[in-house]
C-alpha cells in the first residue's frame, strides 16, 4: 500500500503543468496572511504576485513594495518596482517547478527501491539452508 501511495504522489508531482502550478501559487498567495506575503517579497526580492501596481480593490492585495531591498536602493528602483518590476510569480515559478521535480524524482526512486525489496523478499523468502537438514525450510 505504501508503494502505491508513494508512487502516486511522485507521479502527481511530476505531472503538474504550469497552469496547475500557477493555480496552486495563486491560491496560496491569496490565502496567506499579509505578513507572509511581505516576507515572501523580501526573500525573493519581488513585488506583487502578478502585478506590482495593483488597485486598492484587487483581491490579491499585495503588501507595499517599500520593504523589498531592491526597491529601497533608490527612488528610480522604487518606480521600477511599482511599474514593471519582477513579480513574485515570476520568481516563485522556478522554485515551485524545481521543488516538484525533485520531490517527484526522489519519490519515484524510493518507490522502485521498495518494489525491489518486496520482489526480493517474495523471491528468496523460502530458500533452503544448505547447511541444515535438506528437507527442512527456514
Amino acid at each position: 500500500m505504501l508503494f502505491v501511495v508513494q508512487f502516486s504522489i511522485a507521479c502527481a508531482c511530476l505531472a503538474f503543468n504550469e497552469d496547475q502550478q500557477h493555480k496552486l501559487a495563486y491560491e496560496g498567495w491569496h490565502q496567506a496572511p499579509m505578513e507572509l506575503r511581505n516576507e515572501t517579497q523580501i526573500y525573493f526580492n519581488c513585488c506583487g504576485f502578478q502585478n506590482a501596481s495593483l488597485p486598492d480593490n484587487d483581491p490579491m492585495k499585495a503588501p507595499s513594495c517599500s520593504s523589498v531591498p531592491f526597491c529601497q536602493e533608490s527612488l528610480d528602483n522604487m518606480k521600477l518596482c511599482e511599474e514593471s518590476g519582477d513579480t513574485c510569480w515570476m520568481k516563485l515559478q522556478n522554485v515551485i517547478n524545481n521543488a516538484l521535480k525533485i520531490t517527484g524524482g526522489v519519490g519515484l526512486f524510493f518507490s522502485f527501491t521498495e518494489f525491489l525489496g518486496v520482489w526480493l523478499t517474495v523471491r528468496y523468502r523460502n530458500q533452503k539452508d544448505p547447511r541444515s537438514n535438506p528437507h527442512a525450510f527456514l
